[in-house]
């Protein structure tokens, strides 16, 4: 990936597709210690992400060198995420996500999609400075495929400019989406 031109590797050990279920911190853990330690022994500057919801496991992948925690839940599942995050000097990526991974496609429905989810990162990211994480460490990611339809999908990419409004980072991830 690295001599492909990646600039971040984003390492994850839980599927977060749709219809999938929770695992356990050890297992999650199982999956991505070895990953992150192979590819700091190969490479010691490219960016990892990790991305997880669960505080435990993104103190352990920092520990081992990760340098980004990308949170699907927006910090909304796991509520030690925003704490052990304050006062540390890491980017954050918000991302909405409408429901939980098990059933967010389950016939998604929003009263205003991309209202919605403005007020949905208008409202974490005050969160997220209460809870004493900089403003300049957050991204802001509005879940393509999370709790989204086609159409949903189709209108945030078209749309996607309303978030600049924000005035942080917009972050997409778009890899292997069905739509």
């Amino acid at each position: 990936m690295v001599d492909n031109g990646a600039d971040i590797i984003d390492i994850g050990g839980e599927s977060t597709r749709p219809g999938s279920d929770f695992i356990s911190k050890d297992e999650e853990l199982q999956r991505i210690v070895p990953v992150i330690q192979e590819i700091r022994n190969q490479d010691s500057e490219i960016l990892i992400s990790i991305d997880t919801y669960k505080s435990d496991v993104a103190e352990i992948a920092l520990d081992l060198g990760a340098d980004i925690v990308n949170d699907i839940s927006g910090l909304t599942f796991d509520q030690n995420m925003s704490t052990f995050l304050s006062g540390k000097d890491i980017p954050i990526i918000i991302m909405h996500i409408n429901g939980k991974p098990k059933t967010m496609q389950n016939n998604p429905i929003y009263n205003d999609l991309l209202g919605d989810i403005t007020n949905f990162f208008k409202k974490q990211i005050i969160f997220a400075e209460m809870k004493g994480i900089l403003r300049n460490n957050i991204i802001l990611d509005p879940g393509i495929g999370f709790g989204k339809n086609l159409k949903h999908n189709i209108t945030l990419l078209k749309n996607i400019s309303i978030f600049h409004s924000l005035g942080l980072p917009i972050m997409l991830g778009l890899s292997r989406k069905r739509f």
